[in-house]
C-alpha cells in the first residue's frame, strides 16, 4: 500500500520521485490589462452599410519566475474600422503562471512560447468577445491563432536582426 500514488487534489495521482514525465501545469491565469474604446458612440452603433475592417495583432512574452515557473503574457490588440472611422478598439494582456517540469532544455523555449499561450488563448478570446458585446457590438470571436507559425516568425525576425547587427 505504501507504493500507491497519493492523490494530488486535482483528481490525478501525485508524481512519484522516479517519475520523469514532462509536465506543464497552469498555476494561475489573470487579466493584467484590459481596455475597450468605443470613441464614436452612439454614431458607431448605428446600422452600417458595410462590414468593418478588423485588425488584430498578437504578441507573446514570457519571463522566468523560478527554476520551473514562468509568467507568459498573451497580448491581443485590435480595432474595427469603416474607412478611417474607428468603431471600436481593444487591448488585452492576459497572463498565466506555468510550471514546466522534466522538459528537455532545448524544448523549454518552444513549450513556453507555443503551448502556454495556446492554453491562454480561449480565455482571452472570450474576454474580448464579451468586451466587444458589452460595448454594443456583436461579439468578436477571434479566429484560432497558429502559435507555432507565430513562434517561427519571431525566431526568423530575431535571427535576421542578429545577422544584421
Amino acid at each position: 500500500m505504501a507504493d500507491s500514488p497519493v492523490p494530488n487534489g486535482n483528481g490525478g495521482a501525485a508524481a512519484q520521485p522516479d517519475d520523469f514525465t514532462p509536465t506543464l501545469n497552469a498555476l494561475a491565469q489573470y487579466a493584467k490589462d484590459l481596455s475597450f474604446e468605443n470613441p464614436n458612440a452612439p454614431r458607431s452603433l448605428q446600422p452600417q452599410q458595410q462590414g468593418p475592417q478588423i485588425n488584430i495583432q498578437v504578441n507573446v512574452n514570457a519571463r522566468q519566475l523560478a527554476e520551473e515557473d514562468f509568467e507568459v503574457d498573451l497580448r491581443l490588440e485590435g480595432d474595427a474600422k469603416i474607412g478611417a472611422e474607428v468603431l471600436f478598439a481593444f487591448e488585452l494582456t492576459y497572463a498565466g503562471i506555468f510550471r514546466l517540469r522534466n522538459i528537455p532544455q532545448d524544448q523549454m523555449h518552444p513549450a513556453v512560447m507555443i503551448e502556454c499561450p495556446r492554453l491562454l488563448f480561449p480565455f482571452a478570446r472570450q474576454i474580448i468577445a464579451d468586451a466587444v458585446r458589452n460595448g454594443g457590438f456583436p461579439p468578436l470571436y477571434i479566429d484560432p491563432i497558429d502559435f507555432v507559425g507565430l513562434y517561427r516568425q519571431k525566431a526568423a525576425e530575431a535571427q535576421a536582426q542578429g545577422g544584421v547587427a
